[in-house]
């Protein structure tokens, strides 16, 4: 038997919610679960721990999480609200004497040497992060940290990124478009997590609320849980209330399980 745990780390938009300045209905909700941080995941399997981005809530949402140690990180694109935490892995090299390894394109291998040029330096300041990159593509699966990983190659506006499939659950956030090629990799899935930004109008490079249950049924996963989502959504009252059965709107530290009796692993 196979588990694996997520933990949302965050469920918001780059901006998180509460939206600074912002003092609607949702923005000053009491309700915790309405308090959302910038998007981002915690996946735990076979006792290894791998982030899903680093964004810039990435230290508070480790000292929530509270993670043993953190065995990885897979990024699913450059954009800041995804990655630029990544100075705070700092600690976890300190305490586990080790490099992190990052799993990434190699253009967002790229960009996170250019961002974080002060880390990659030949001779680095004491104290710096330290990283060790690890490239990956849409097309390849790969292990991290002894765990099985399927990328998922999706649209985020006119920008490829990833999503990641783990055994029967698959994350998947900032998603526009998906290639019918990459639909396959898809099928008989325990748990989605897709985004959906608010109800409408459509967005240049998100899932609205319509176009992710749509998006849901085709796949028809056995539970789908909502992300990236805006306060313009509404409360996670009134969503909740008005979702298919099967569908939820996820929340900050919300965890998920799931289990998948196998002899091999999916790659």
């Amino acid at each position: 038997m196979k588990t694996v745990e997520l933990r949302f780390l965050g469920t918001g938009t780059s901006q998180g919610v509460p939206v600074l300045g912002c003092s609607c209905e949702v923005c000053r909700s009491t309700d915790p679960r309405d308090n959302r941080l910038r998007t981002a995941g915690l996946l735990a399997v076979d006792g290894k721990y791998l982030a899903i981005d680093v964004g810039p809530d990435f230290r508070q949402q480790m000292l929530r999480a509270s993670p043993p140690r953190l065995d990885g990180i897979l990024v699913t694109h450059e954009h800041n609200d995804h990655v630029v935490g990544l100075d705070d892995v700092r600690p976890f090299n300190f305490i586990q004497r080790e490099d992190m390894p990052v799993y990434c394109t190699e253009s967002v291998g790229a960009e996170l040497k250019r961002r974080f040029s002060y880390a990659f330096d030949e001779d680095p300041y004491p104290g710096a992060p330290v990283i060790r990159f690890h490239t990956i593509d849409k097309d390849q699966p790969f292990m991290a940290a002894g765990v099985p990983v399927t990328p998922i190659g999706i649209m985020h506006g006119t920008l490829p990124i990833l999503g990641f499939r783990v055994y029967d659950l698959a994350y998947l956030t900032d998603v526009r478009f998906i290639a019918e090629e990459e639909m396959s990799k898809l099928e008989k899935l325990d748990v989605l997590v897709i985004n959906a930004l608010h109800h409408g109008p459509e967005h240049y490079s998100h899932l609205i609320v319509s176009q992710a249950l749509e998006l849901i049924a085709r796949l028809a996963p056995r539970r789908a849980y909502l992300t990236h989502m805006s306060h313009r959504i509404g409360s996670h009252r009134s969503l909740e209330a008005m979702l298919p059965l099967g569908v939820m709107p996820a929340y900050d530290g919300l965890k998920v399980l799931s289990k998948k009796t196998c002899t091999d692993d999916p790659i």
